[in-house]
């Protein structure tokens, strides 16, 4: 039990995959505006994440290492994520078209999010078993999402306060997921 404690807080704090790997910076830029469409995106990449995780591992343990076809890994995650938001992108249309609307041309980007195939392949770098995979894909997740909604909060305080010309709109963006990074580079002694 210590070990997935561990992982946990080495996947969402320490390993952040959007502030500390650096993965998944356009639709964490793209839409962290509001914290509406934050939420809504950080909802859908842990939809997402945590069944690519799931689905990419069995794959490769099942199909691609028997079969020595480890060649075929990138195409074959890449049809696995792109089914899954094709998926998600179908249900958010039908049962919340104004979440829909809001994430627009980010929402099929979680296809091409690097986020989502970088853990994806650290699941299977790292060698986890089936429960690691299915724990880190999900604090994966839980991590952008934070990253993402932290953002959002600070993006939607800025618009309140007078901010230099120069460093308007995407210039602060950039120098407030520095600082926000930066904190999160706090918690690497922990793990």
């Amino acid at each position: 039990m210590g070990d997935y404690i561990v992982l946990i807080i080495s996947c969402i704090f320490v390993n952040n995959i959007m502030l500390a790997q650096f993965l998944g910076n356009c639709p964490f830029f793209g839409t962290s505006k509001k914290m509406e469409t934050a939420v809504g995106m950080a909802m859908a990449v842990i939809f997402v994440l945590v069944l690519a995780g799931v689905i990419t591992w069995m794959a490769e343990a099942f199909i691609l290492k028997p079969f020595n076809l480890e060649y075929l890994r990138t195409i074959a995650f890449i049809v696995v994520i792109a089914s899954l938001v094709q998926f998600v992108e179908m249900f958010l249309k039908k049962s919340i078209p104004a979440l829909y609307a809001g994430l627009g041309i980010f929402l099929p980007l979680i296809t091409t999010n690097c986020a989502v195939m970088g853990a994806c392949l650290i699941n299977i770098n790292e060698e986890y078993t089936f429960l690691q995979a299915l724990v880190a894909s999900f604090s994966y997740a839980v991590g952008f999402g934070l990253a993402l909604i932290l953002f959002a909060g600070v993006r939607e305080k800025i618009l309140l306060a007078r901010v230099p010309k120069p460093l308007q709109d995407t210039s602060i963006a950039l120098v407030t997921a520095g600082i926000l990074s930066m904190a999160f580079y706090a918690f690497k002694g922990m793990v």
